[in-house]
């Protein structure tokens, strides 16, 4: 069974060597060439669109960032709707049960079935092939990728058998992450006003009940350093705050917290940083606060 994967931007890209590694041959594609440029130094074949993907491989994995460019790979003029080999697609990307769903009805038309994997974790775990995949859809095709998935996942859930499941999932991760961050942050940024030294803030929160993932590697490994260099691009998180808002709409369960944080992402926005990373949300803190952390990590 050959593989193919369409989307080699900064998660794609490490997720696609993994996956070569593993099964050592590769059909890829994005539409910024230079992207493709370190697999095919792997000896990827790197093909000119999503429709000869698919005409290659019998199963191919998309990694989009947005839901517009999702929609493009699979039916748009060269999708991978025209291909003839691709049997089995499936989705890493988070594109909200929607989306999802939508193109799981236009690629049955063809014949081709589809998985619902999106992915947790950041490009530092990618390259390390230690992301989690939460996943749904019909079992056979789960059992079908799922030596693939483990070419480049620690852990994979399977939470469901029906496609827009793994979304609903992710989305819940995705806002809890975000909420976190930001609150993470301003109460590292109230002590430190208040007069404690944030690193023995941070060592407290991280021992005691106030610890999680942006406690413990966020917030001390981007953002006391002052270097904003977590590699999540802060349109995507956007992108992803308006699916969260999207789910509890059709769903009709209030999001009193939640909703704060996409206010907040708006606001970062707002501000201009839009194509920034996450962990320039602190900016937006301090500048509330009318104080700034102090840079204590190189």
């Amino acid at each position: 069974m050959k593989a193919g994967f369409i989307g080699t931007g900064s998660m794609g890209s490490p997720l696609a060597s993994n996956l070569l590694d593993q099964e050592k041959s590769l059909v890829v594609y994005d539409i910024n060439p230079a992207a493709t440029k370190p697999l095919a130094e792997k000896q990827a074949r790197v093909v000119a669109s999503p429709a000869e993907v698919a005409e290659e491989a019998d199963i191919v994995f998309g990694c989009m960032p947005s839901i517009d460019s999702f929609h493009a790979i699979v039916s748009g003029n060269d999708g991978v709707i025209h291909g003839k080999q691709m049997k089995t697609f499936v989705n890493l990307g988070t594109m909200g049960s929607d989306a999802i769903t939508a193109v799981e009805a236009t690629l049955a038309e063809q014949g081709v079935g589809v998985l619902d994997s999106p992915i947790t974790g950041g490009v530092a775990r990618a390259r390390q092939g230690d992301i989690t995949v939460i996943t749904s859809g019909p079992k056979a095709i789960y059992d079908l990728a799922e030596p693939m998935l483990k070419s480049f996942a620690r852990d994979i859930h399977y939470v469901g058998d029906k496609v827009g499941q793994a979304q609903l999932t992710k989305i819940c991760n995705n806002i809890m992450s975000f909420t976190n961050l930001i609150v993470g942050l301003e109460a590292l940024v109230m002590a430190a006003k208040g007069g404690v030294d944030p690193e023995k803030v941070l060592a407290v929160l991280n021992s005691g009940t106030g610890q999680n993932s942006a406690t413990l590697t966020k917030i001390p490994n981007f953002i006391m350093n002052r270097k904003f260099d977590m590699e999540a691009p802060m349109y995507i998180n956007e992108k992803d705050t308006h699916l969260w808002q999207q789910e509890a709409d059709r769903l009709e369960v209030p999001q009193m917290v939640a909703s704060a944080t996409y206010q907040t992402l708006q606001q970062l926005v707002a501000m201009g940083l839009r194509d920034g990373d996450m962990s320039e949300t602190v900016k937006l803190i301090e500048r509330n606060a009318d104080f700034q952390l102090p840079k204590t990590r190189d």
